[in-house]
């Protein structure tokens, strides 16, 4: 019989997820769930809901989301970082994403590898587009080089197309978006309420 699920939708460059992945591994361990890792692209999530993109929005907002909140919470979670944006950050991640689904198509659990990467990316300012980076990732977790030739692959390319498809079927608009039993939570400041939820379902919403 397979463990409950807590479903992790999040991009592999993206810092609340990077805040927010150890928690989650934490929570799952000890309420016996097991997660399913779904990477997706963030901006076409994005575009469906209607929001602007980070790189497009005011100064001051992308100063607070990524300077400010990252601060506290780096030191809410014991994590270490960079102290401001990775320099290429707006680089394209979905090779990333996609390496972490090869390894999961090939039997791994994509999971360390996923913390890895964005550990790298926020406490060691590593390109996650830049294949020799990867390859280093893999390497260090003992994964096989092959993976990133893999991640180029109509099965990775589709499975990344379909994890898209089905978060914004499933109002996803950011990473990390969480769902237990169906519930959805947005955000890692949500961890807790991931945590009680494992426990016990909440209230449905009351119907006007």
């Amino acid at each position: 019989m397979s463990l409950p699920l807590i479903e992790h939708f999040f991009s592999a460059h993206s810092a609340f997820a990077w805040l927010g992945i150890r928690r989650l591994e934490a929570i799952a361990l000890e309420r016996g769930r097991r997660i399913r890792h779904v990477p997706v692209p963030l901006d076409p999530l994005l575009e469906a809901a209607g929001a602007v993109p980070f790189r497009a929005r005011p100064p001051g907002h992308v100063t607070h989301f990524f300077g400010r909140e990252i601060a506290r919470w780096s030191e809410i979670r014991g994590r270490p970082w960079i102290g401001r944006m990775p320099t290429h950050h707006h680089a394209d991640y979905h090779l990333a994403n996609r390496v972490l689904i090869a390894a999961e198509i090939a039997g791994h659990d994509p999971g360390p590898l996923a913390a890895d990467m964005l550990t790298a990316h926020w406490e060691a300012d590593a390109d996650l587009s830049d294949r020799g980076a990867l390859s280093g990732l893999l390497a260090a977790r003992g994964l096989p080089d092959p993976l990133i030739a893999a991640a180029d692959a109509p099965e990775a390319v589709q499975r990344h197309d379909a994890n898209r498809d089905e978060a914004i079927t499933r109002s996803v608009f950011g990473s990390p978006t969480y769902f237990v039993d169906g519930d959805m939570f947005y955000g890692q400041d949500r961890l807790d309420q991931v945590d009680r939820a494992c426990l016990r379902p909440y209230a449905p919403t009351p119907q006007d």
